[in-house]
């Protein structure tokens, strides 16, 4: 149909649909169809000014049909391996994109899991000293026969405070126990006490820090003591490692809670923490064990850490 409608006289229908197959085939045929066709259409537009200058015999004529073959054969074809080169482009972007969403939801999750396994050892440390006392204490009351009712009374109302104590900490953090046993490297556990001692440990490093602390200082749970130490530990580290100072750290105490809270400038004009965020997702699974509140971000011109630790974790017993 194509050399029936060439040889009396190409119309335009002709010519479009002839170059839309072109495009058509360069675009979604296989890469080495494209290739092909670009170089039979670039011999054809040369060969179609060639015989016509040699039938002709003036090669102005064939000048023209050269070129009006190139724009008919060769530009399609271009058109088409430009229009794929960017669309496998676009693809190998959104693929790209879409492997490094999923890389960084998998280091969210091995942070998160890694934090749960670290609070589950010292979970296990808080909970065996609880129980151990009770096991010492209601043996020797059961073992001793000579013990007056007074004696008895005091060593069963210890049992029963660590009793309440190791419930109210279980319960506080029974979705996050390890599933695997690991009584290895124990630690000592941290109190919010020993926060002075992290100023001085920051201090030594280089930082300003302004700290202080307000209303007067008590005994909290263990769960809320620890997580208080390790949010200050890590706030501070955070500060050390993307903040400028000097840094305010403010712990107060409250009839039902204890707020603490740090502050720091930031480097350079965009008051952004920099990096993965898994110390940030730390401190939040600390706060959510002992069912308080927790925020930081950006804050005027630095970065602020806050959060709220009740220091009742709740006894329905």
């Amino acid at each position: 149909g194509i050399v029936g409608d060439a040889a009396v006289g190409p119309s335009l229908g002709t010519v479009l649909i002839f170059t839309d197959n072109l495009y058509a085939a360069a675009l979604y045929g296989p890469a080495r169809l494209a290739r092909w066709l670009l170089g039979v259409c670039a011999v054809l537009a040369v060969a179609v000014g060639a015989v016509t200058g040699f039938v002709e015999g003036d090669w102005l004529l064939p000048a023209v049909m050269g070129i009006q073959a190139g724009l008919v054969l060769v530009t399609p074809v271009t058109t088409a391996m430009v229009v794929r080169e960017q669309r496998d482009r676009a693809a190998a972007e959104r693929e790209r994109a879409e492997q490094v969403a999923h890389l960084a939801e998998l280091d969210r999750q091995a942070a998160v899991a890694a934090e749960r396994a670290r609070m589950a050892r010292e979970l296990h440390d808080m909970i065996a000293n609880h129980f151990s006392a009770i096991a010492i204490q209601s043996t020797a009351a059961l073992s001793r026969k000579d013990l007056d009712r007074a004696t008895v009374r005091k060593v069963m109302e210890s049992v029963r405070e660590n009793s309440l104590k190791g419930m109210a900490e279980m319960r506080s953090m029974i979705g996050l126990l390890r599933h695997e046993g690991d009584d290895a490297d124990e630690v000592t556990r941290p109190r919010l006490a020993d926060a002075e001692s992290l100023v001085d440990r920051a201090e030594r490093a280089g930082m300003e820090v302004e700290f202080r602390v307000e209303g007067e200082p008590r005994e909290v749970p263990a769960a809320v003591d620890l997580a208080g130490y390790r949010i200050l530990q890590e706030a501070l580290t955070n500060a050390l490692k993307h903040g400028d100072s000097p840094v305010e750290v403010v712990v107060s105490y409250h009839p039902e809670q204890v707020t603490l809270t740090v502050v720091n400038p930031v480097q350079g004009s965009d008051a952004r923490l920099p990096g993965a965020g898994a110390g940030l997702i730390g401190m939040r699974e600390r706060v959510s064990l002992v069912e308080g509140s927790f925020e930081a971000g950006p804050r005027g011109d630095g970065w602020r850490v806050a959060a709220v630790l009740p220091v009742v974790l709740g006894d329905k017993s």
